[in-house]
């Protein structure tokens, strides 16, 4: 379950939001947070903290990207509602799921969260409350 601390990151091609394609390779810090559906009650309160704590992602040099296997729509639509000011990625196909190995068992993926430091998972968080994560993220990184 989950990609363990030490492994590199496998690299991420798809599409973000706004249908505009994203690559990422990993360089610097990344909070890479997987969540099973968008506008459920959960994600939705997963999203909205990582949405009111990004001042302090970006003041620490991380870049903050949510991943579920919704499309590009559904994550357009939930980004428009609740005001997300980072950037979703679709996994449609689940590829990028399975690379993670946080895809669950109805194909949705689970609430997994991956801290990567250039390129290599330096923490993960295997089982996500939804409330108040950004906050235990943010902890950890002033750790790191």
């Amino acid at each position: 379950m989950a990609l363990p601390v030490g492994t590199p990151a496998p690299r991420i091609d798809t599409v973000d939001q706004d249908g505009k394609r994203v690559t990422l390779d990993f360089q610097g810090l990344t909070v890479l947070y997987f969540y099973p559906k968008d506008d459920t009650p959960g994600c939705t309160a997963e999203a909205c903290s990582f949405r009111d704590d990004l001042s302090e992602f970006v003041r620490r040099g991380v870049k903050v990207y949510g991943v579920s296997t919704d499309d590009a729509e559904s994550h357009k639509k939930f980004a428009q509602k609740y005001g997300l000011n980072f950037t979703l990625l679709a996994d449609p196909d689940k590829k990028i799921c399975r690379a993670y190995d946080v895809l669950n068992f109805l194909g949705f993926a689970q609430r997994v969260t991956f801290i990567i430091k250039d390129g290599v998972i330096v923490r993960v968080f295997p089982k996500v409350s939804p409330d108040g994560h950004s906050r235990e993220v943010l902890q950890v990184l002033d750790e790191l």
